[in-house]
């Protein structure tokens, strides 16, 4: 009897071992997010996540997936394969306003001839946020870089037209966080898992 037990366990062992690991969820303010995904058919791992404060006030969390985990701004945007930004709401906030910030969070952290280049694509991306007009506590924005295709931006679950082509666009919206004057310094540790927020 206690043969035929050790047997069934030892087969339940080496099934449950072919058996991917399941995904954790890490939670962030109210927020979740998980630690694998799948972007363009590839797994991404979280590598890190965190809360974007304005003064005192929580404005949204963030995510940063890729196909292998890095430390540093550098190994980020030479990191090969899909890439995701992903963005939550923590508050209402005008939408219009948010898409100004984050095109001078762009030129502040670029040479002013590299940014003159993505003028037509970051005027697409402040219009697209201005006709949104308003984005609420909850709403949930990401961008994805696909090899092949560009940036895919995609608001409350619908892609926003095509894809911006250029990888410098990408590289560019990761400047806002991982760049020299990154939009917040403590969010930016998180983002690339190298300190987590107090």
């Amino acid at each position: 009897m206690l043969l035929k037990s050790l047997r069934a366990l030892a087969t339940a062992g080496a099934f449950f071992a072919c058996v991917p690991a399941w995904s954790a969820t890490i939670d962030l303010a109210g927020v979740p997010h998980e630690d694998r995904i799948t972007v363009a058919g590839s797994p991404l791992v979280l590598n890190g996540a965190g809360v974007r404060y304005k003064a005192v006030f929580q404005v949204y969390t963030a995510g940063l997936y890729l196909t292998a985990k890095a430390t540093t701004t550098d190994g980020v945007l030479a990191a090969t394969g899909p890439k995701r930004i992903t963005i939550t709401m923590l508050r209402d906030i005008d939408a219009a306003e948010l898409g100004k910030l984050f095109s001078r969070g762009m030129e502040d952290n670029m040479d002013r001839a590299a940014f003159s280049k993505l003028i037509p694509g970051v005027l697409r991306m402040s219009q697209i946020f201005a006709d949104y007009k308003k984005l609420n506590k909850g709403d949930t924005f990401t961008v994805d870089w696909v090899p092949g295709r560009g940036s895919v931006l995609t608001v409350r679950g619908k892609v926003e037209g095509e894809p911006f082509k250029e990888p410098e666009f990408f590289d560019a919206l990761m400047r806002i966080w991982l760049g020299p004057k990154p939009a917040d310094w403590q969010l930016k540790d998180a983002l690339l898992g190298v300190k987590k927020q107090p």
